[in-house]
């Protein structure tokens, strides 16, 4: 069985970055050997408008640590870095010591101000990447709502999903989830805040469709078997890449 410790975050983001990044380092850490650990959006310093130079500042010292912490498992989240004159939400996926990947936020969250304070990143950058062979793709928060989005990650055995997602559009972010698990065949891993304001809602998704989800933890988590991938895409043929095994 080719299989993967998939871990999705569900925690509350507060105003103190240092106890973000011990809290976060703490249950990275917890997790076993070779897993793979997804947390919320801007988990470190949540959207902190008003400290956007701090933010920034503070996300050199969260790469150094991930660096450190992911010798032995992967780590994706984002954070808000500077480039230039301009802020950007980059997801960052952190591999044997390494960030193998990075993608800033394309789609800004009109209602949440986004566009004020960050620029928009690149299309091109929405591209699939690769963990021990596994090939995955990511959409950050309100991305999650584009097909055109979806199409530039099809084929993705894993897909990941961080958000800060909103409580009143809870059951949007549920059902899009699930929806991107069956439409690609694929394991969605889901990732959202448990601040006040926000849907948690955290999950890890079958390509079946079968949703292992529980609101009340900080950690949801679950032994996927890929080749579930590849037994869901030749059990129902829509024309998605099947991997030799």
């Amino acid at each position: 069985m080719i299989s993967k410790r998939l871990y999705a975050l569900q925690i509350k983001t507060r105003q103190d970055f240092e106890v973000n990044l011990a809290q976060i380092g703490d249950l990275i850490q917890k997790c076993p050997q070779d897993s793979i650990v997804l947390t919320p959006e801007v988990v470190f310093s949540g959207f902190a408008y008003q400290r956007m130079e701090e933010a920034s500042d503070f996300s050199k010292k969260v790469t150094e640590y991930l660096l450190k912490i992911s010798n032995d498992k992967s780590i994706i989240t984002t954070m808000i870095e500077k480039n230039g004159n301009y802020f950007y939400n980059n997801l960052k996926v952190f591999h044997k010591g390494e960030v193998i990947h990075k993608q800033a936020k394309h789609k800004l969250f009109l209602l949440g101000e986004e566009h004020l304070h960050f620029q928009a990143g690149n299309i091109e950058e929405i591209t699939p990447f690769f963990i021990d062979g596994i090939q995955c793709g990511a959409l950050n928060c309100f991305e999650l709502r584009f097909i055109d989005l979806w199409k530039r990650i099809c084929g993705a055995e894993i897909i990941f999903v961080p958000a800060q997602w909103g409580k009143a559009r809870k059951d949007h972010y549920e059902t899009l989830t699930k929806a991107l698990a069956i439409a690609n065949q694929a394991f969605v891993v889901a990732s959202d805040s448990a601040n006040d304001q926000m849907a948690k809602g955290s999950a890890i998704i079958t390509p079946y469709g079968l949703v292992y989800k529980d609101d009340g933890r900080e950690i949801v988590s679950l032994e996927a078997d890929l080749n579930e991938v590849n037994k869901m895409r030749k059990y129902i043929h829509i024309g998605l890449e099947l991997k030799n095994v």
